[in-house]
């Protein structure tokens, strides 16, 4: 097996395997992997006319394999690279619809630990949209005070407003990232990156503005799946009242048109995070874990 770094220039290809799979997972977007590659060791082979990818999760490990060529095969040939290497056969991003087809493939050789930080959080597209309901009443109250405190307006990320957009998360950048917290100086980096080649990765973005300045933007594409889409990057100022769930709203109205799921993906475990995406009311998590033979599950224990 070749691996090989996953650059722009290999978009299209991942993409042709991606295509002709159903996950709603936002483990499988391209532009995802290209992006967090730099911080995130990944790569990718072509194996059995499948695309697997490896990462340095767990130490190393593989990817579900996806495409149109035997799945069977393309997992025996990772499971002998692994014996070769002498390391444990670990699969990452593993959902319970790819679980159940390795029991179909294998039998019940596996064990799947789930990481409820790893979970990605699915909503129904209308709801995100009309925030009907007594449980969303707080979130349509902000928009209000956000609309009758400001002149707004929502526009396309577009090669016009792209330089403002990002002189915006600049400034974000600076109102609320302490030298300190490496993880978020990544995620700014990454969406960074998505706004300067947004066209290049198939990217969709979206800006919101109050009084002419633009307080809120994000960044998006259509999953895998043709039924949901992933926003991938969501930024407010907090001290615009009302602005982060005006951006959600107007994203949401303005480029889902005709999906039935939104995929927000998942917190990592932090608090705050999870706290804001817990109050939109999921009507779904997509767990996702790793997957281990059962026998050196045994042997570890």
């Amino acid at each position: 097996m070749e691996f090989k770094t996953p650059t722009l220039e290999d978009k299209e290809i991942i993409d042709s395997y991606f295509e002709q799979e159903c996950t709603r997972s936002c483990d499988f977007n391209t532009a995802n992997i290209i992006l967090w590659n730099q911080f995130y060791s990944c790569e990718y082979a072509i194996v059995n006319d499948t695309l697997v990818m490896r990462t340095d999760e767990e130490g190393e490990s593989f990817s579900f394999p996806m495409g149109p060529g035997d799945k069977k095969k393309a997992i025996e040939e990772i499971m002998a690279y692994c014996k070769e290497k002498g390391i444990a056969f670990i699969m990452n991003g593993i959902t319970h619809e790819m679980e159940e087809q390795m029991k179909e493939m294998f039998g019940d050789i596996f064990q799947v630990e789930y990481d409820r930080d790893a979970a990605d959080y699915i909503y129904e597209r209308e709801k995100l949209a009309t925030l009907s309901g007594k449980k969303l009443h707080g979130k349509r109250n902000h928009i209000n005070r956000f609309k009758d405190n400001h002149e707004w307006s929502y526009e396309r990320l577009n090669d016009e407003n792209q330089l403002e957009a990002l002189a915006m998360l600049m400034e974000w950048k600076l109102q609320n990232c302490k030298p300190e917290d490496l993880e978020k100086h990544e995620e700014i980096c990454v969406s960074k990156n998505s706004l300067i080649y947004y066209k290049e990765l198939g990217l969709v973005g979206g800006i919101l503005r109050a009084d002419g300045k633009i307080v809120g933007l994000s960044v998006g594409e259509p999953a895998v799946n043709p039924d949901t889409f992933v926003v991938h990057i969501e930024k407010a100022f907090p001290d615009v009242q009302g602005a982060y769930p005006m951006i959600n709203q107007q994203f949401v109205l303005h480029e889902m048109e005709g999906f039935t799921y939104v995929n927000r993906e998942e917190d990592m475990g932090e608090e705050g995070l999870r706290k804001a995406k817990m109050s939109y009311r999921p009507a779904f998590m997509l767990e996702k874990g790793f997957l281990r033979l059962k026998s050196e599950v045994c042997e570890e224990e």
